[in-house]
């Protein structure tokens, strides 16, 4: 049993930059792929960015390219977002995930899921 927390959400201007973290129980945290996952009102969940359990080989959607970076801490369970030049259409609830490879874009493997972290972006 693996349980996630989140943490770091909050209200940004656009442009501004936030940093989540997600801190996971237990001794087997470096098996799972760690993931993030966004949904806003209204919309249906999407795959934001996910990393493999050495941490060496990310994936970022398309829309994130060149804005969020994923990386992990395996010494500290924790799995971080860097968001920077945030935009407005990022606003979302974001939800760390584990998985036990790559996560689909649904999310429909995924193992685990934390309770989520609300990110809002003014213009």
């Amino acid at each position: 049993q693996v349980q996630l927390v989140e943490s770091g959400g909050g209200l940004v201007q656009a442009g501004g930059s936030l940093r989540l973290s997600c801190a996971a129980s237990g001794r087997t945290f470096r098996s799972y792929f760690m993931a993030w996952f966004r949904q806003a009102p209204g919309k249906e969940r999407q795959f934001v960015a996910a990393i493999n359990s050495g941490g060496s080989t990310t994936s970022n959607a398309q829309s994130v390219k060149g804005r969020f970076t994923i990386s992990r801490d395996n010494a500290k369970n924790t799995s971080y977002l860097q968001m920077n030049d945030l935009k407005p259409e990022d606003t979302a609830v974001y939800y760390c995930a584990a998985s036990n490879g790559w996560p689909t874009g649904t999310g429909a493997n995924v193992n685990y899921w934390g309770q989520g972290t609300q990110v809002s972006v003014s213009s």
